[in-house]
């Protein structure tokens, strides 16, 4: 089993050569230049070949080619030495000439046709003209009256001066880099997003941790790559709170390598003060998540004795979730059997945490007999009132 990929470089500049689908238990992971069958190793992270200063070994699996020269040009493979396993990972590196002038075309004013250029004009700097190498075009946008320079007669034109020009059309993205965390299906891993829309070719991007690249560490669980976007599947078993993880994008025309970071962290809780019901009411439970990366999942437990009973809607319970705020309703609260303290509980890939909120259930007011006995009392306080006064004073009968 292999996958296979392009990557861009220039000469003088550097590559990284990233050995991909290679399992966490290899023992030895050995790179050639061409056909592992048909060629000799070229680098291996355990036998000491002679030394060139130009290859190096990133994370005792990835290849790092600095100072490169045309002749690097060609196609790697990386092989794991492990004998259950024959995973391989081929790349094909493109080397461009330093010495082939680009043609940067930001507009083109000029409404000379291609097909008739003439030797005087500037429009078309003689890079065809190279015999060997990369001559890199890169197109920003035609302008111009009818008939407007059309891209394919421009490199239609440019490729008949030689058989050995490859013609590129080059951009870098525009923006920086995109990262974001979210949780896997099921819920127990995470997955780190990086995103660099814009450029083409395609840039490379790869997750690091501490300096160290994630691509062939014990905790990745999958890489995948799909055009601008590279994901990391990772086990939550070595994360921590406020670990930061960076996403590092080159591409073949750009110098610097542009950055991204994401720092995960395990879910916050905060909730409303306790709250009380009467027999026969309604009440509302709120949680609510003030910091979660990435996003947490929301249950809701009942009791302190049993916290892992998590309550299912339905019946008398109805939950709701809007954003990073969940809503435990009690329909017609029971006094034997909703009173107590309830767990809102939030989870991601980090970590767990819980918050108790609990709920007082009270025998509602009786009215007709609290308004009965303010009466009752008040005719008695009257009829002791009365006779008190007409025990001290009983001429007042007689009147």
């Amino acid at each position: 089993a292999g996958t296979e990929e392009v990557v861009f470089g220039k000469v003088g500049g550097s590559i990284l050569l990233l050995c991909r689908n290679v399992s966490k238990e290899a023992t030895e992971v050995v790179w050639f230049q061409g056909d592992p069958r048909s060629f000799p190793p070229l680098f291996s992270s355990k036998v000491a070949f002679p030394p060139d200063v130009r290859f190096s070994l990133v994370d005792n699996s990835s290849l790092r080619i600095t100072g490169l020269r045309v002749q690097d040009e060609g196609n790697y493979t990386c092989k794991e030495v492990l004998n259950k396993t024959d995973h391989e990972h081929r790349v094909q590196l493109l080397v461009a000439s330093k010495s082939v002038l680009c043609l940067w075309i930001s507009s083109l004013e000029s409404h000379r046709s291609p097909d008739s250029p003439g030797t005087g004009n500037n429009l078309f700097p003689p890079c065809a003209l190279v015999p060997q190498g990369l001559a890199l075009v890169t197109v920003r946008g035609f302008a111009g009256q009818p008939p407007a320079w059309s891209l394919l007669a421009v490199l239609l034109w440019l490729r008949n001066f030689s058989n050995h020009v490859l013609f590129f059309l080059i951009d870098p993205p525009h923006s920086t880099p995109k990262c974001w965390a979210e949780t896997s299906s099921s819920g127990l891993m995470l997955q780190l997003f990086c995103s660099w829309p814009g450029g083409y070719p395609h840039p490379t991007l790869h997750w690091r941790e501490e300096g160290h690249d994630l691509e062939n560490s014990s905790w990745v669980i999958s890489s995948t790559s799909s055009s601008d976007t590279h994901v990391e599947t990772l086990n939550s078993s070595h994360l921590s709170h406020r670990k930061v993880f960076k996403c590092v994008g080159s591409h073949v025309v750009k110098q610097e390598e542009p950055a991204c970071t994401v720092e995960i962290k395990i879910p916050s809780l905060e909730s409303e003060p306790p709250k009380t019901c009467f027999v026969g009411d309604n009440v509302t439970l709120t949680c609510r998540v003030t910091e979660s990366t990435p996003a947490a999942r929301l249950t809701w437990l009942r009791g302190i004795t049993q916290p892992e009973v998590e309550i299912q809607p339905g019946g008398r319970y109805l939950i709701t979730q809007e954003g990073n705020v969940s809503r435990l309703t009690i329909q017609n609260c029971s006094q034997g059997t909703d009173g107590g303290c309830y767990v809102c509980k939030a989870q991601n890939p980090v970590g767990p945490r819980e918050l108790f909120v609990c709920l007082t259930v009270k025998e509602p007011v009786n009215i007709v007999g609290v308004v009965g006995a303010v009466v009752v009392l008040s005719l008695l306080a009257v009829l002791t009132i009365t006779g008190i006064i007409l025990y001290y004073n009983p001429l007042l009968c007689l009147r």
